[in-house]
């Protein structure tokens, strides 16, 4: 059994990637999480975000940066119904937990609401291969786009209403909407990332998580629940740090989202 000192679950969007370019800015992120990886530590993206975006946003800022092969790396996306290890040539095999995969109807249904009533503000996500998602344009204004979500959050609600699907529920973002399987979730997300890293012979000393949102704080909490020391970082605090039984880290310099995500980092990187 390997014991790292510690590992990481960290959410893409905010402290990874920017909520507005959607991009991984070029610069410490790629080089301390390669770095991480590199000396055995276990590097796991708890997302929302497709496969696909982690394949084609993340996967080449670590190749960039010297990630190498059989390192502890793996996405566990669509909050945690898609997993697969990331490499430095790509992701291994995709999986998909079949139960939570929404109707393809349903899917259909959303694609026609976005392109008959939403598409200059936002776009359908063809990348989801359990959930049903819909973005924000990157050239949309963030307040033109918030006020069309409760428009379709509601127009979404109606059509669970209408197709029974009383297990799925609607999942608003500041950048976009989710529809997805009511048992998906960063707690999921965590219990799946354990399990990988348990066929690997893989336990962490220790954890720290990373999110922007609410929600995110259900994947310190699951750890903390499971008997994991645990620490959590909030590069969104603004919405206000609930307590908790575990610390809450946030960055001293006032930093937010992708620039408080790239000071953790650092910091972790450098003390190994």
């Amino acid at each position: 059994m390997s014991t790292p000192p510690f590992g990481l679950l960290l959410d893409v969007d905010g402290p990874i990637a920017s909520p507005v370019s959607r991009t991984v800015a070029v610069g410490s992120i790629g080089g301390d999480l390669a770095a991480m990886a590199n000396a055995g530590i276990p590097v796991i993206f708890n997302t929302g975000r497709s496969d696909a975006f982690i394949a084609e946003q993340v996967v080449p800022v670590l190749r960039a940066a010297g990630l190498q092969s059989s390192t502890p790396v793996h996405t566990v996306s669509e909050k945690g119904a898609v997993w697969a290890e990331v490499t430095p040539q790509g992701l291994g095999e995709i999986s998909v937990d079949e139960e939570l995969r929404l109707p393809v109807a349903l899917g259909e249904e959303v694609r026609h609401l976005v392109a008959e009533r939403f598409s200059e503000l936002m776009f359908f996500d063809e990348t989801k291969r359990a959930m049903v998602s819909v973005e924000q344009h990157v050239e949309v204004a963030s307040e033109d786009y918030l006020a069309a979500q409760k428009e379709f959050d509601a127009a979404i609600g109606a059509l669970l209403e209408k197709r029974g699907l009383d297990e799925v529920r609607i999942d608003p973002t500041i950048i976009s909407t989710d529809v997805e399987h009511q048992r998906l979730g960063k707690d999921l997300g965590a219990a799946r990332s354990l399990s990988l890293l348990a066929e690997q012979g893989i336990r962490p000393q220790a954890w720290y998580t990373m999110g922007d949102s609410r929600s995110d704080y259900k994947m310190a909490d699951w750890l903390h629940e499971q008997g994991h020391t645990v620490s959590h970082v909030d590069v969104r605090p603004a919405d206000g740090i609930p307590e908790t039984e575990y610390p809450v880290l946030v960055s001293e310099s006032g930093a937010i989202h992708d620039e408080a995500g790239a000071e953790f980092l650092s910091r972790w990187a450098a003390s190994l």
